[in-house]
């Protein structure tokens, strides 16, 4: 593993995202070899099998054990810490366990085009990082479309819509909610009842089965 150094810039988190779409990111992550996967409103859209509107930026997910690696297979591109409005950059050092997201982009362009959000994981589970006793196996949370475009399982990105819910988040969750199977539902069910029992999604729910993962329109 390579040394910690320090880090050389702290700027406002500011500028313009480059719009991408998620099957542009087989093409931005060629060489990367560790497991990814599109996250945020995206992956919500990937399950559906439609967008449902705009996304400022493209989210990717990667395991935080693999973050050095993933940093070291790009390596025309430039990251940058995202904490609390601000970043900082990463030269050679692990992202810090206190940031979950990095900016990234190719070195000499001025906007953004990527955000790397670091999940956490333990053995073959996934682990959600704001209460480490709600875990998924890792084989069940990421799914695919059928143009195998990987993608965070929409349970698990609803969990974490669920923290500080918007209007946009409780769109989402009565967009996508009906279309989770029993399984994913009960998963659901059981995570927020431990993060909040008095949360307003619990008890919610369809019966209807869930949705065929078309190709994103």
């Amino acid at each position: 593993m390579r040394g910690r150094l320090a880090h050389q810039v702290d700027e406002p988190a500011a500028g313009s995202w480059q719009p991408k779409h998620p099957r542009d990111a087989p093409r931005l992550l060629s060489s990367v070899t560790s497991q990814w996967w599109v996250a945020g409103g995206w992956a919500l859209d990937l399950f559906v099998g439609g967008q449902s509107r705009p996304h400022k930026d493209l989210d990717i997910g990667i395991l935080r054990r693999d973050a050095r690696r993933v940093l070291d297979s790009m390596p025309g591109w430039e990251f940058f810490e995202a904490k609390q409005g601000r970043l900082y950059r990463l030269e050679q050092q692990e992202p810090r366990l206190e940031v979950h997201s990095l900016w990234s982009r190719p070195i000499g362009q001025s906007q953004w085009v990527l955000e790397l959000m670091l999940d956490e994981s333990e053995g073959d589970s996934w682990v959600f990082r704001r209460e480490r006793k709600v875990r998924c196996a890792l084989d069940l949370a990421i799914s695919y479309n059928s143009e195998w475009i990987p993608y965070l399982a929409p349970e698990l990105q609803l969990l974490y819509k669920a923290n500080r819910v918007r209007a946009a988040d409780d769109a989402d969750f009565q967009r996508v909610a009906p279309h989770l199977d029993d399984r994913a539902r009960a998963w659901l069910h059981d995570a927020l009842k431990e993060i909040d029992p008095d949360h307003p999604w619990l008890g919610s729910g369809d019966p209807r089965p869930p949705a065929a993962r078309a190709p994103l329109r």
